[in-house]
């Protein structure tokens, strides 16, 4: 599985959320928010299947690839928690009345 960030990388993350936001028009946080990750699941399993030989070697693999997305997931969330800690009063504050 890749490791390596390429130039598309971030683009591509702010696509997916961009949706998400758009989403919310709709439905709350949560429920986008559970959509989501059972997409982002979904689509691993899908991108895990494909780089199988076959059915044996997926069933082989299935534990270190849940291992895998799991600390990759970890990692991800770790650092933008501590990112939102880090500015939490900036990020969210609410929108300044621009009337004044």
């Amino acid at each position: 599985m890749p490791t390596e960030i390429d130039d598309e990388f971030y683009e591509r993350a702010d696509e997916h959320i961009h949706l998400a936001n758009a989403q919310m028009a709709n439905a709350r946080r949560g429920v986008v928010s559970a959509s989501f990750m059972y997409a982002a699941a979904r689509f691993n399993a899908y991108v895990s299947a494909c780089n199988a030989q076959s059915r044996e070697h997926l069933i082989a693999e299935r534990q270190a690839t849940i291992d895998y997305f799991t600390e990759q997931y970890r990692l991800a969330l770790t650092e933008n928690l501590d990112d939102y800690i880090s500015c939490f009063d900036d990020a969210m504050a609410p929108p300044s009345d621009q009337s004044s």
